[in-house]
């Protein structure tokens, strides 16, 4: 089974980075025509989720709404002061699947993977696999 990984670098506290080229690339190098892509985040303070791409306001709603959900002023017990960012990436989960069809990923018209930073700005690492 094909395996590897890619980074993902962030630029802000909070945000939702499209990766769907990324995801794509390596079904593309794989070669694998049929089958699953499985799309995993290793880190505890972000997550994956596959949401509209077309209109970035989306983006902007969904950071809006977690942090409406999730309270940063609440009195978390975690040290590290990254509590929310904890409770959003558990919130979101941590892995993606999506079927592959003629070697393409079959995501609809509107749909986009995103990397979702939760406590950022981070180097970070995505692994695939595709079965």
């Amino acid at each position: 089974m094909p395996t590897g990984t890619f980074a993902v670098a962030t630029s802000k506290t909070m945000q939702l980075s499209d990766i769907t080229a990324q995801v794509q690339q390596a079904v593309s190098a794989s070669n694998i025509a049929e089958g699953v892509c499985h799309v995993y985040n290793p880190h505890t303070t972000a997550g994956l989720t596959i949401n509209e791409g077309a209109d970035p306001a989306v983006q902007t709603d969904i950071l809006a709404a977690m942090q409406k959900i999730v309270p940063m002023n609440h009195p978390y017990q975690h040290l590290e002061g990254n509590s929310p960012a904890h409770v959003m990436a558990s919130l979101v989960g941590s892995s993606i699947t999506v079927f592959i069809e003629n070697g393409k990923l079959q995501l609809g018209t509107w749909q986009k993977i995103f990397f979702c930073e939760f406590d950022g700005p981070r180097s970070r690492k995505v692994v695939w696999r595709i079965a």
